[in-house]
């Protein structure tokens, strides 16, 4: 999960959570959930096509990257990763986020839920949820149905993936081109992990519940990251663009993610670290 939001307060004023109209800021912006990962390169070209109900022609074909790995790991059987959510590198804390996952007798389903906490919490009570759900395969995770949820009520940012068709069916708009080894913004955390060490310019074609586009990977050298859950030695993976999404995976945890890193459009920074990490093997 994602975030995003208008810019911060300037430099010398009083923090964010002593005011209460930035705690409505932040608060519309978990309502908002889940934002886009970085738009491609030719960002505004492909919002155009993406509303005229076309994919940019980047979308419709493999790019020559090679072929598609092959999963070298499996998705532990269920698990919970519970994550704190900060706006901004101060340990601001605007919400927590919990993601859990059952994989076993060839099918997967995820789910993250985000609620604000603290004082926007009280203030603004939210809680949005993110659905993937589809089959385990030799490739990793095919996802099949992925839907968003507000208050418990699904909002029009969804898509069914037709693998036999090769279609994609987002909602309100004609079915596209689907690509192999396509994710959606959630599968994409977990399928990272399962691919091992991917190289610097390998593309992905991903459903963002807004728009489907493919996006450039880059893997930088490994890092270790201290988190509440532990400190671990992780992979760290990039999607760069005007906004950029960074991940750490863990090696220690079958590289699951333990730390993502959003950067929007405007510079906002949101971070969302593990607290804590339950793993079992049987589902």
């Amino acid at each position: 999960m994602l975030f995003r939001s208008r810019p911060q307060a300037a430099a010398g004023r009083p923090p964010a959570a002593t005011r209460a109209a930035p705690a409505e800021v932040v608060a519309e912006t978990l309502a908002d959930l889940p934002a886009d990962l970085p738009a491609p390169p030719s960002a505004a070209a492909d919002e155009g096509t993406a509303a005229a109900g076309t994919l940019p022609e980047t979308a419709k074909v493999e790019a020559e990257a090679g072929p598609l790995p092959v999963a070298v790991a499996s998705l532990p059987a269920r698990g919970v990763i519970r994550y704190r959510v900060d706006r901004g590198d101060q340990g601001f804390q605007i919400g927590r986020a919990t993601h859990t996952w059952e994989a076993s007798d060839g099918v997967y389903r995820i789910t993250a839920v985000t609620e604000t906490s603290g004082l926007i919490g009280f203030l603004r009570p939210l809680r949005a949820e993110v659905e993937s759900s589809g089959r385990l395969t030799a490739g990793g995770l095919l996802p099949e149905r992925f839907v968003t949820r507000q208050s418990g009520r699904e909002t029009d940012e969804q898509a069914d993936f037709d693998w036999q068709q090769m279609q994609v069916h987002l909602a309100g708009r004609p079915a596209q081109t689907l690509s192999p080894g396509a994710q959606d913004l959630l599968s994409l955390n977990y399928q990272l992990g399962l691919l091992g060490d991917l190289a610097t310019g390998y593309q992905l074609s991903v459903v963002t519940g807004r728009r489907y586009a493919r996006y450039r990977l880059e893997v930088l050298a490994d890092e270790v990251v201290e988190t509440p859950a532990g400190t671990f030695n992780s992979m760290h993976l990039r999607f760069p663009g005007v906004a950029s999404t960074e991940l750490w995976l863990a090696r220690e945890r079958a590289l699951l993610p333990v730390k993502i890193r959003f950067v929007d459009r405007k510079g906002n920074l949101y971070i969302q670290v593990a607290t804590s990490i339950e793993i079992g093997e049987e589902p």
